[in-house]
C-alpha cells in the first residue's frame, strides 16, 4: 500500500480509504454485519490505515457499529479516523442542517461516544450550511481542537467560494467531493483550488455508485435510490455497459479489473490524496488495493477519460 500526507496535516494516510457509507440502510439496504466486520480487519491486513464515516450514515448506525468493533477488537489505533457532521437527525420532525456552535459541540460528543474513542483525526462538515456564520463554526472548532477532541478539520461537497469563506476563519485541511470517470465536475475549480492551497482531497464514489464496477449488463435491473439516476436504466445503461466493456479491455492490458482501473484513474490526478472505497464485504476492500499500486500514463488516462465522456453524453441524450 502506498501512503501520502493528507494536505497540510501530519496525517500519513493510505491512498485507499475504507468508506462506511454502505452502513446506511435507507440508501443501500440492510448490510450483513459479519462480512462487513471482516472487511475492517481485511483492510488492516492490506495496509489500509484510513477510514471515513459520518454521523448521518444510518443516523448514527455506522459510527455505532464501527465503535463496537474497534472497542471489541482493539482496532482504534490501527486507523486514522475521519467522520462528518451536518445533519441534525435527532428531532422527531426529521433531518435538517445544523452547524451552529452548540450543535457542533454536541454532534462531536455524540460521535466520540458512538465511536468509543477520545479523539477524531479528521472532522468534516458534510455540506454547506447557508445560514450559520463561519465565525460560529470556527469558535466550535477552536474549542474542540483545544480540548484535544479533534486534530484536523475538513469539508465535504463545498465549492471554492464556500471553502474560501471558511478558510478566512479556520484552517480547512481537506475536501471530500464526488469524483469519478462519470463525474468530473471538480476538475475545473475545486481540484485546482485544493492543489494551490496544499489541501488534501479524498474523493467518494470513484465507481459512480457501483456503475463503474463492471458487474452490470445491459439487462440488469438496478434497484434502490440508484434506479432514479439517468445512467442506471434503459438505453442509457446499455450505452454505459458498452463503454465499460471497452474499458475492460484497457484494464486487462494493465492487469486490472474495471473497478481497479476506475479507481486508479481518480488516483492519477495529482490533487487526489485518497480514494474512498465503499465496503460491504472483504473483497470490496482487498480488490481496491491494487488500484493504488501505480498511476496511469498520460496517454491511458486521457484515453479512458475520453471514452467515458463520449459515452456519458450519448447515454444522457438517450435517457
Amino acid at each position: 500500500m502506498q501512503y501520502t500526507q493528507l494536505g497540510n496535516t501530519d496525517l500519513n494516510v493510505s491512498r485507499i480509504c475504507f468508506g462506511c457509507w454502505q452502513l446506511s440502510p435507507s440508501f443501500w439496504g440492510e448490510v450483513d454485519l459479519e462480512p462487513w466486520q471482516a472487511s475492517v480487519k481485511a483492510a488492516i491486513d492490506c495496509g489500509v490505515n484510513f477510514l471515513d464515516t459520518a454521523d448521518a450514515y444510518g443516523d448514527g448506525y455506522a459510527e455505532e457499529q464501527l465503535g463496537l468493533l474497534m472497542k471489541r477488537d482493539g482496532l482504534r489505533d490501527q486507523f486514522i479516523l475521519a467522520t462528518k457532521f451536518f445533519w441534525k437527525f435527532t428531532e422527531p420532525s426529521g433531518r435538517h442542517p445544523d452547524t451552529t456552535h452548540d450543535y457542533i459541540i454536541q454532534a462531536c460528543e455524540d460521535s466520540l461516544r458512538r465511536l468509543q474513542t477520545d479523539h477524531i483525526d479528521l472532522y468534516q462538515i458534510h455540506a454547506w450550511d447557508a445560514i450559520t456564520r463561519p465565525e460560529e463554526v470556527a469558535r466550535a472548532f477552536n474549542r474542540l481542537k483545544k480540548e484535544g477532541k479533534v486534530r484536523w478539520f475538513g469539508v465535504s461537497n463545498l465549492n471554492p467560494e464556500q471553502m474560501e469563506l471558511y478558510q478566512s476563519h479556520f484552517e480547512v485541511s481537506c475536501l471530500q467531493p464526488p469524483y469519478s470517470l462519470l463525474d468530473r465536475t471538480i476538475e475545473a475549480r475545486e481540484l485546482p483550488y485544493c492543489l494551490n492551497r496544499n489541501m488534501g482531497v479524498i474523493n467518494y464514489s470513484p465507481l459512480f455508485r457501483g456503475l463503474l464496477g463492471g458487474k452490470y449488463t445491459a439487462d440488469s435491473t438496478i434497484t434502490g435510490n440508484r434506479a432514479n439516476g439517468p445512467l442506471f436504466s434503459g438505453p442509457a445503461l446499455k450505452i454505459m455497459v458498452e463503454a465499460i466493456d471497452a474499458a475492460k479491455a484497457i484494464a486487462a492490458e494493465h492487469a486490472l479489473t474495471m473497478a481497479q482501473l476506475a479507481m486508479r484513474w481518480t488516483l492519477t490526478n495529482p490533487a487526489i490524496t485518497s480514494a474512498i472505497a465503499g465496503v460491504k464485504k472483504p473483497d470490496h476492500i482487498t480488490g481496491s488495493v491494487k488500484a493504488a499500486e501505480d498511476v496511469l500514463s498520460q496517454k491511458v488516462w486521457y484515453q479512458v477519460a475520453n471514452l467515458f465522456s463520449a459515452a456519458k453524453a450519448k447515454a444522457l441524450a438517450a435517457a
